[in-house]
């Protein structure tokens, strides 16, 4: 069989593509579907991507099967970042690392196999693959700033036309509207910020441009205006329940009017993204010119020029990527798992002048952190002042720590905009807490390992963690402390923190 033929590449192809599944096997039975699953994720839309990926595949057959041509070293070369990252993905279980290396080569492996013009050809579909990724931690940080701007346009829109309405933060409250005794009020959660309903319409308006549209700058019109479509959708849903709290029931606003206002909205945000694609289409398309991207060439010239080069080294070009590629596959489901290291010691000191108590960790924090050790204990001062902390030291699972810029949220908080606070040469993560029922709060955490490595970073810790995983075949422990002290009061945090990094031993 000569390399340099296209059915000798196309099996070359299909074999690389055996391999990846069973290299990323654990990714797309396991880590991939609980994402989807997850709530804090909302990626209910994600199951339909791949579908997407395949049917357009399918329809652009004919145009992939011209675009073959000879097999490109740059697309050799382009394969080996991505072989690396899927390597610390798969051994260190970041499945955002594992879906980036498995569609920057299902991209790569056509650019090195048949040559750059037929990349270009699967690049799109392909690449909406990584709308399977799940951003939710990642987008956390754009959440305040957004849920502010929702909560301000809502506010100032109804005073505009006369209703009474008072914001503090993220908090609006109606005076008027009495419910058990105190004005009504609502909070703009995570949800209600537009994040999720961004990344859902940009998903939609991707698919729905791909066919509605002829063009790619007309396509990348409609993505960038689903953004603030989105944020537009939102703003109608605040509004609306306010308009619903003041005019009807202040019940029915917050629960079943709350989640029906969210199907609502969406379906407004596509059928706006819906009326902007069909006045893009009226605009006329300027004339093509003979290069146009449809110009392809004939089959039978496209098939000869592919088999042109059957040299040594045009096989050696083909041949090489999908080697590597099967033996890195091998290393990642024959490598033996990686030995969990020791724990790190982690003590609550005693602070003179305060009295403490333990804390059992409740059902949820057993249920969520699987295989950690937990502690928690509030110091009370003989003058009244108190602060909790707590101590999470991670198992082999990675859900055994957590992310408190999710989990606070969904315990009643609103999280100010967060900073490192240095205390004694030890970083901490400083996030300010107001809560629904008034009053402010100081949040802090820093993590350290069995090695004495220390941050108050996700993304450090996050990288040390699939560093070691990796390159030495070992999961770390990792302890997180947190503090949690009930004023907004910068000195008296310090104070805090300066006597629990005497915990770490």
């Amino acid at each position: 069989m000569r390399v340099g033929t296209i059915k000798s590449r196309l099996i070359l192809m299909a074999v690389a593509f055996v391999a990846m599944v069973i290299g990323f096997n654990a990714m797309i039975l396991n880590h991939l579907p609980s994402m989807f699953l997850a709530p804090e994720e909302d990626m209910d839309y994600a199951w339909f991507v791949p579908l997407f990926t395949v049917a357009v595949l399918w329809m652009e057959r004919r145009r992939i099967s011209k675009s073959l041509g000879e097999p490109s070293i740059a697309g050799a070369f382009a394969t080996i970042p991505f072989l690396f990252i899927g390597l610390l993905g798969v051994r260190g279980i970041q499945v955002r690392f594992e879906l980036l290396a498995f569609v920057g080569l299902l991209v790569t492996i056509p650019w090195a196999l048949f040559g750059g013009k037929c990349a270009k050809r699967v690049f799109f579909p392909i690449a909406c693959l990584l709308f399977c990724m799940p951003m939710a931690s990642f987008l956390a940080i754009f959440t305040v700033p957004l849920r502010l701007f929702v909560s301000s346009v809502s506010t100032g829109v109804l005073s505009l036309f006369g209703m009474e309405i008072v914001r503090h933060g993220n908090m609006i409250t109606l005076p008027s509207v009495i419910v058990d005794g105190k004005p009504f009020g609502v909070g703009i959660a995570d949800p209600c910020s537009g994040l999720r309903s961004i990344v859902a319409l940009v998903a939609v308006s991707v698919g729905y441009g791909y066919f509605a549209q002829r063009t790619w700058s007309r396509r990348a019109v409609l993505l960038v205006c689903s953004v603030p479509i989105a944020v537009f959708c939102n703003i109608v849903r605040i509004m609306s329940i306010c308009l619903i709290a003041r005019f009807a029931s202040p019940s029915y606003a917050t629960g079943q009017g709350h989640d029906f206002l969210g199907f609502i909205v969406f379906a407004l945000g596509i059928y706006l993204t819906v009326l902007l694609s069909d006045l893009l289409n009226k605009i006329p398309l300027r004339a093509r010119s003979a290069g146009a991207e449809d110009n392809l060439p004939d089959e039978s010239e496209t098939l000869s020029t592919a088999t042109s080069s059957t040299g040594i080294f045009s096989g050696f070009k083909a041949i090489a990527p999908v080697a590597l590629l099967i033996s890195v596959m091998i290393f990642q489901v024959a490598a033996p798992p990686p030995e969990v290291a020791e724990p790190p010691r982690v003590v609550f000191p005693e602070i003179p002048g305060f009295e403490f108590e333990e804390i059992p960790p409740s059902e949820a924090e057993l249920k969520q952190l699987v295989g950690a050790e937990l502690g928690k204990r509030r110091y009370t001062h003989r003058d009244g002042f108190w602060f909790q902390t707590s101590k999470v030291v991670s198992g082999p699972s990675k859900s055994s720590l957590h992310r408190p810029e999710l989990c606070l949220p969904s315990q009643g908080h609103d999280l100010g905009a967060s900073c490192e606070v240095a205390v004694d040469g030890v970083e901490w993560t400083v996030i300010p807490l107001s809560f629904k029922t008034g009053g402010g709060a100081l949040f802090a955490y820093t993590f350290f390992n069995q090695s004495g490595y220390r941050t108050s970073s996700h993304l450090n810790r996050i990288f040390i963690d699939v560093w070691d995983r990796t390159v030495h075949g070992r999961i770390d422990r990792w302890a997180m402390l947190t503090v949690l002290v009930p004023t907004d009061d910068e000195n008296a945090l310090k104070f805090v923190l300066r006597e629990m990094n005497k915990a770490v031993k």
